[in-house]
């Protein structure tokens, strides 16, 4: 009796969902739907506040390419303990191998990156927090990532910043707004994004010439949040990623854009089809060192035209004179 009742919610789950997963790729759309079947099981869904779909896979977005996972955050409510949620992520490591967002493999260099894929929280497809972590914006709880490394690397308000404006809500109460108030964005996380996808760059070329490990995934993911915390910093927008690319080759000098333009071109044709390229990736540190300077440079003229403005406008304003009449009334 208990399995038909379990049965007979889980399809009404799916049934729920389904209408908030249109134009979401077959791949993305099963494993949700998994993971919901999944909780409802475990913990049951009462004790989900709220689901969030963020990143390429969205369906406004179809930016999704054979090197894309599918970003999912889950607040639970408070009263859901560590230690259930930490049970609950070995299932979810299990349905990411089944539906294919992540590899299986007994090697060990593939242990060691899945490790570092889990303390930096890159090509992780799913993120389990709490509603107090969240309205706190405690990022490392919220990401499940180091606490060292999130508090001297991870660009935190840029990360947040972007998962608020590019995401859909699939199941729950939507609690973006309770954390808009508490995002500011400074110079400061432009160097941290910087150092930080200069890092995953630079690991990109150390481990290439391991095949197995598939490193070029990981110097196109660096390419892609480069461009996108350094156009958040700029317009605090969600663009298309060929629209944010059309952006920082207009920054770039006249007789240096059609470089860009090639070194984009080869950027959108690898994550399409992902292939170790030496050539390409030994090009990428600069790259990512030269798109998050004109950010900085954008910004700053920005700001230099706002105060110009100001400075102009005041010089302009007339002081408010009161009309006379004649002859003086005392």
């Amino acid at each position: 009796m208990q399995e038909t009742s379990i049965i007979d919610s889980n399809s009404k789950i799916k049934d729920k969902i389904s209408s908030q997963l249109k134009g979401i790729n077959k791949q993305s759309q099963d494993y949700i739907k998994d993971i919901l079947v999944l909780i409802n099981k475990e913990v049951g869904v009462n004790k989900i506040l709220s689901i969030l779909l963020f990143g390429s896979q969205r369906a406004q977005k179809n930016e999704a390419t054979a090197v894309s996972d599918c970003d999912l955050l889950i607040i639970f409510k408070d009263r859901v303990s560590n230690h259930h949620i930490k049970e609950i992520e070995k299932y979810f490591l299990a349905l990411e191998i089944k539906h294919n967002f992540r590899e299986f493999d007994k090697h060990l260099s593939n242990k060691i990156l899945g490790v570092i894929q889990q303390t930096t929280g890159i090509f992780v497809s799913h993120f389990l927090t709490k509603k107090k972590y969240w309205e706190n914006t405690t990022f490392h709880k919220i990401f499940q990532v180091n606490k060292v490394f999130s508090a001297v690397f991870a660009p935190r308000n840029i990360v947040l910043g972007n998962v608020l404006i590019n995401s859909s809500i699939l199941y729950g109460d939507d609690l973006r707004d309770k954390i808009k108030p508490k995002i500011h964005i400074t110079p400061l996380e432009v160097l941290k994004s910087t150092i930080m996808n200069l890092m995953i760059s630079i690991f990109s070329i150390a481990i290439s010439f391991l095949r197995n490990l598939n490193s070029i995934k990981y110097q196109l993911e660096s390419i892609k949040w480069a461009l996108k915390a350094s156009n958040y910093y700029c317009f605090q927008d969600s663009k298309d990623l060929s629209k944010v690319i059309k952006r920082f080759i207009a920054f770039e000098k006249l007789k240096s854009q059609n470089k860009a333009r090639r070194f984009f071109s080869e950027f959108i044709q690898l994550r399409r089809f992902p292939r170790n390229s030496m050539s390409f990736m030994i090009r990428c540190p600069i790259r990512i060192i030269k798109i998050h300077m004109k950010a900085i440079s954008f910004k700053r003229l920005i700001k230099r035209k706002e105060k110009l403005r100001i400075t102009t406008s005041k010089r302009t304003e007339r002081p408010i004179i009161p009309k006379k009449t004649f002859p003086l009334k005392f």
